[in-house]
């Protein structure tokens, strides 16, 4: 696909980016077109070799459109999530390098709803912080709107789903405490 200076495009490790231009570059005695990207998110510059973006992952957003299938990705629970720590770090480690949306969300859904159920370890909240970082950086495009405002649909999604028994169990958690309390004030 042929990208143009001002175009956002999708990296996998680094989330939305703006397409700078393209430069010629000598490597390794070869000649090569060269697509200059900068990260919305960190705002580094990328050098991809222009005949290899396709590979390495490089696309367009997902459109309006597909949003709503995103959104559904992110409510439906996953029973496959592996329960060993190493094999789920790892099937989540290549979901998150192929660099599709849709595999991106399954792990912001399973670590958002683990994060729920028990605390994350240190290295799966820095990946479950950095997913939700690309996928809001994804969305921010695709709804035309803020980061802040992508973030609070990403949100607003996992409530839909994973998150919306967490936020049932807190309220009967907090109601439990306020019946014994009325429970014992018929006593008198």
């Amino acid at each position: 696909m042929k990208y143009v200076k001002g175009d956002t495009v999708i990296y996998p490790q680094h989330g939305a980016c703006i397409v700078v231009g393209t430069k010629q570059v000598t490597a390794f005695g070869t000649r090569q077109e060269y697509l200059i990207l900068k990260t919305v998110i960190n705002e580094m510059t990328l050098q991809v070799p222009t005949a290899k973006a396709d590979q390495v992952g490089v696309r367009p957003p997902v459109s309006a459109n597909e949003l709503e299938d995103l959104v559904s990705v992110l409510s439906k629970a996953d029973p496959r999530v592996p329960s060993n720590w190493s094999r789920r770090f790892k099937n989540h480690q290549e979901k998150l390098k192929s660099g599709d949306v849709y595999q991106v969300a399954e792990v912001v859904r399973n670590l958002a709803a683990r994060n729920r159920d028990a605390s994350l370890s240190a290295a799966e909240r820095t990946m479950y912080e950095r997913a939700r970082i690309n996928l809001i950086s994804e969305i921010a495009p695709a709804l035309k709107v803020s980061n802040e405002e992508a973030e609070k649909f990403l949100n607003d999604a996992l409530e839909k789903g994973v998150l919306k028994p967490a936020k049932a169990a807190k309220k009967k958690a907090e109601a439990a405490p306020k019946k014994a309390a009325d429970e014992d004030d018929d006593d008198f």
